[in-house]
């Protein structure tokens, strides 16, 4: 299917051909027959990529101050790596949409194919031929409304939450500041609301259209009446609301609503303004209200609403962004809206650029709303790209899922090592073309079915979100295939139980992410404690950091949680240098009313082995990142042995301190170790009855914190 795309890097913009979309649950697949590019919001995303790195930094300061801290956690190397795997992408534009539904899997099962409907959210309702849209961003569209009209959408509901947040009642003056699309649409919901709007704008073309919308006075920023002008429209008492939806790097919108707002008026930001504003002479004075209106309206960048499908309930949050949404296109529809007068350019999908010339200033035209048309095709239904056709080794991989951390440490070592890249797999089809294009595979789709059913595909690398990695290994270890799979094997139980009984069936190699085992420094401490005869004590420190509990890995359906998700590396290291298996855990978690904080990411875990061996692991998230996140100490013999963050080491013995350098976290050294047993048909490195005590023991911790009492941890439980 076809797709406007932008390299990040280097900011070229073109149409291209990717894979169409995945179909998950909860999701709607729709033929797109019309998009709306929003000027402002697109001419900023283009114009960032454009700039040159130095350009990218100062436009990105908060981007910038993640780099910096992520040099402090992971050192220079590792984060250039990251630093490149961003650049050096693609990216969808566009997020207002209308077309008609090919397939839903939404879970309310309102949508059937054929019905038409609108779409929004960035990277889900982008300028492309078929979207996947999560089903609380899609809603039907009435008879009485075009499918162009419709797909200014989601730039409606933008509009009205801002309408919204002045409260406007019947008779009110409203002063409107931003004159672009989203100003000419917020003129007419406050003219269908019944009130007296006032507009103001630089450009003498948008002031008459906003006249001939509805706005009862329109006027130039730079007219010297204006300040009269508004003292005349409001009788002297100034403008109960001014709503600002203009775009500008200054605060003169902000302090020009302070000037002509009535004593105790609301301004309400809606459009991306600087926010310096002034206490004097009139923000104190008279006591003014500045709001700020997100995006579409409640339920926006909640992890639970967007993507999860989980509604608000009517009584209690009576506009969310679906129903926002709904209700622009009902004013579309009774004619309280008039859409028409705003479309001034219409491009076919194959000309965007030259739609994106007008957005950007190249071609000099007048332009306010400017759609993007798309015709029916078979073809835009394929899920495969081929492009590349490169030799296929012994070792001929595919992979599921390539977000950030595959393409930093599973892709570049896995081509490093010799095997060859045939196909990569992601739920959107512009993230596996990038990927493709990126690293050289074969071929790219959005269907796992292409890789999991290729019999020349011999070793499958699983790097999806947690939930799905159980399912994949399971399918991938049928399809008789060796698998690398990204921690956490499982997420419970009953899944733990199928992959044990898929892989008793199975003699291919099964390999979970554990890396830390394979880092050098910890390779080097473990050969001091071998031959021991005597039990180890591991303590192992980590200073995690905080997560907030609407991140994906802390949400049960999607991460599974921190200890599922990430403590498992450390029992796997405490095995790996005691040679024991855990028989035992207790774990304690802080108790905290801090409804922001997660209490299991606080705790201190307690494991006895099987050999006598003790591991204490103390793993925090409300600490400092000043601090090195690891540490770890490993007693035992009259030697002690430390790992410092992986970026340094000792080990101290007769008196004596031995230093030892650090070349990384083992994540080459793992993938590289699977190779090696895949190619000469061994087993995984980490042996499978290891993998599975592992995974079981973070279930068990999660038991423990539930009723306060040791858990006993025994294999039978998921072997049997």
């Amino acid at each position: 299917m076809k797709q406007v795309i932008q390299n990040f890097k280097t900011g070229q913009l073109y149409v291209d051909e990717v894979p169409v979309p995945a179909l998950s649950e909860g999701m709607v697949l729709v033929e797109n027959e019309f998009s709306l590019i929003s000027a402002g919001t697109e001419r900023s995303t283009v114009k960032v990529a454009q700039a040159s790195l130095l350009g990218k930094a100062k436009q990105r300061p908060d981007l910038v101050s993640q780099v910096i801290q992520n040099i402090q956690k992971e050192g220079l190397s590792a984060t250039i790596s990251k630093v490149r795997t961003k650049l050096d992408s693609l990216k969808a534009l566009g997020y207002s949409t209308s077309g008609k539904v090919i397939a839903s899997m939404d879970t309310n099962g309102v949508f059937s194919p054929g019905d038409r409907v609108a779409c929004a959210g960035a990277d889900y309702a982008s300028h492309s031929e078929v979207i996947s849209v999560p089903q609380n961003l899609v809603v039907k569209i009435p008879a009485a409304v075009s499918s162009d009209e419709a797909a200014f959408t989601t730039l409606g509901s933008i509009a009205l939450q801002g309408v919204r947040q002045a409260e406007p009642r019947l008779g009110e003056k409203v002063c409107v500041i931003g004159l672009g699309l989203l100003g000419q649409i917020t003129v007419q919901l406050l003219k269908a609301n019944g009130c007296g709007v006032f507009g103001i704008d630089m450009s003498e073309k948008l002031i008459e259209l906003a006249r001939k919308s509805g706005a009862n006075q329109a006027i130039n920023r730079n007219d010297s009446n204006l300040i009269a002008a508004c003292d005349n429209f409001t009788n002297g008492r100034g403008f109960d609301s001014i709503i600002i939806t203009a775009a500008t790097p200054t605060n003169d919108p902000i302090v020009l609503s302070t000037e002509i707002a009535r004593k105790k008026g609301k301004i309400i930001v809606v459009g991306a303004v600087k926010m310096d504003i002034p206490r004097e002479p009139f923000f104190y004075k008279n006591e003014l209200e500045l709001k700020i209106s997100c995006s579409y309206g409640p339920g926006r960048y909640d992890v639970e609403y967007e993507e999860l499908g989980k509604d608000y309930p009517y009584a209690y949050v009576r506009w969310t962004e679906q129903r926002n949404m709904e209700a622009f296109l009902d004013l579309i529809a009774e004619k309280a809206i008039d859409i028409k007068p705003l479309i001034t350019h219409l491009f076919d999908i194959d000309e965007a650029e030259k739609a994106y010339d007008i957005v950007m200033g190249k071609v000099k035209e007048p332009h306010i709303g400017i759609l993007l048309k798309y015709k029916s095709s078979v073809n835009k239904l394929q899920s495969k790209t081929e492009v590349n056709q490169e030799p296929i080794n012994t070792v001929n991989t595919g992979f599921i899922g390539a977000g950030s951390f595959a393409q930093s440490y599973l892709i570049p070592n896995a081509k490093s090592w010799g095997a060859s890249l045939d196909g990569v797999v992601t739920s959107k089809g512009i993230t596996s073309k990038s990927v493709l294009d990126k690293f050289k595979f074969n071929f790219c789709s959005s269907d796992a079915k292409d890789v999991l059913e290729n019999t020349q595909i011999n070793t499958l690398f699983i790097a999806t979100p947690h939930v799905s990695h159980a399912s994949f290994v399971i399918d991938g270890l049928k399809a008789g295939k060796n698998v690398f799979v990204e921690k956490p094997l499982a997420m419970n139980m009953e899944q733990l139980k199928e992959v044990v009984h898929t892989q008793k069936t199975t003699e291919k190699t099964l390999m979970v992410g554990f890396n830390r085992r394979f880092a050098p420094v910890a390779e080097e401490i473990k050969k001091e404690f071998e031959n021991l005869g005597e039990p180890l004590v591991v303590n192992i420190r980590v200073n995690a950091g905080f997560i907030p509990k609407d991140h994906w890995s802390q949400i049960p359906e999607i991460g599974g949680g921190r200890i599922i998700g990430e403590v498992c590396h450390f029992i796997d290291l405490m095995q790996y240098f005691t040679e024991s298996v855990p028989v035992k855990v207790h774990a304690e978690a802080i108790n905290t009313s801090n409804d922001k904080l997660t209490s299991a990411d606080n705790l201190a875990v307690t494991i006895k082995f099987s050999n006598g061996s003790v591991g204490n692991l103390t793993y925090l998230a409300n600490g400092d990142k000043s601090l090195p996140k690891e540490n770890i100490e490993v007693f035992g013999g009259g030697k002690i042995g430390v790992i410092h963050d992986f970026r340094s080491g000792s080990i101290h013995k007769d008196n004596k301190q031995v230093k030892l350098k650090s070349a990384g976290k083992g994540h080459k050294e793992e993938v590289y170790r699977f190779l090696d047993q895949v190619k000469e048909g061994k087993g995984s490195p980490i042996s499978f009855e290891s993998i599975c005590l592992t995974t079981l023991t973070t279930f068990k911790i999660l038991d423990s914190l539930s009723t306060g009492l040791p858990q006993n941890i025994e294999l039978e439980e998921v072997m049997s």
